[in-house]
């Protein structure tokens, strides 16, 4: 939960989300019980508008660099504005499961 909690916090400092979730998905995957390596992040920001996708995600993988070079195995982003936010109905996509390791 250490790695959830930082993830998690340096967005919130960085980006003042108007929605965030941050899921732990690694318990989907072919890791150790316990294990912090695998990420989802819902994000809605006022720092996303007029921004591209491209720019959205350097922007998390910018913030995140720490994380990302001691631990952090996979991050998958869904990163809106409160308007595409909305046009979602506020729904992000699901994960797909994981077909690596011993599960696939």
């Amino acid at each position: 939960m250490q790695m959830q909690n930082q993830i998690k916090q340096k967005l919130i400092n960085a980006l003042a989300p108007q929605h965030l979730e941050v899921i732990n998905e690694s318990g989907n995957h072919n890791v150790p019980p316990g294990s912090e390596s695998h990420f989802k992040v819902v994000m809605v920001s006022d720092a996303f508008v007029n921004e591209s996708l491209v720019k959205r995600h350097q922007k998390i993988y910018q913030l995140l660099a720490d994380e990302l070079r001691s631990g952090v195995h996979a991050l998958a982003l869904h990163l809106y504005t409160l308007d595409e936010w909305h046009e979602k109905h506020g729904q992000a996509p699901l994960s797909p499961p994981c077909m690596g390791g011993d599960k696939g």
